[in-house]
């Protein structure tokens, strides 16, 4: 199942070889087993748009951060809750931390593009709650509940 094939689009940032958005964009998660799958075009006025390269998200470790049995409450703001490394079986471009910060769990992350020569796109993973989802969070936890709906920064 791929996420329902729910696809969003950032706007177009014109002339520029390093965009910046600095947008938030909502999915809904089903599956976290799922991964999310990223692609980067290159808009063309007149004609097809151009595949710049891809990548995807394993939400597994933002999952596992979010089960630790840790009372999130007492944790400094800022504290790294989980590291995640780069390698074959991701797209992270370099180590990768699970944060919690400002009461909630964050991760930022530095993906490398696929199928392209080079290139790289810096995400901002935060789950927030969504209507009439049910939460993961353990019955009698301390840690705060979270829905399966992210956003993208």
């Amino acid at each position: 199942m791929f996420m329902e094939r729910q696809k969003l689009k950032t706007r177009v940032i014109n002339s520029n070889c390093n965009p910046v958005w600095n947008e938030q964009l909502t999915l809904s998660i089903k599956d976290v087993n799922d991964p999310i799958r990223l692609t980067v075009y290159d808009k063309d006025r007149f004609s097809g748009d151009d595949k710049m390269g891809d990548a995807e998200i394993d939400m597994r470790p933002f999952l596992e951060a979010h089960q630790m049995e840790l009372d999130f409450q007492k944790l400094p703001n800022g504290c790294a809750i989980k590291r995640i490394r780069p390698g074959r079986t991701n797209c992270l471009a370099e180590e990768s931390s699970i944060t919690w910060s400002n009461g909630k769990i964050k991760q930022d992350m530095i993906l490398r593009l696929r199928n392209v020569e080079c290139g790289e796109l810096e995400i901002m993973l935060e789950w927030t709650d969504g209507p009439g989802c049910k939460g993961l969070g353990r019955e009698g936890s301390k840690k705060t509940p979270w829905m399966p709906t992210k956003r993208l920064d």
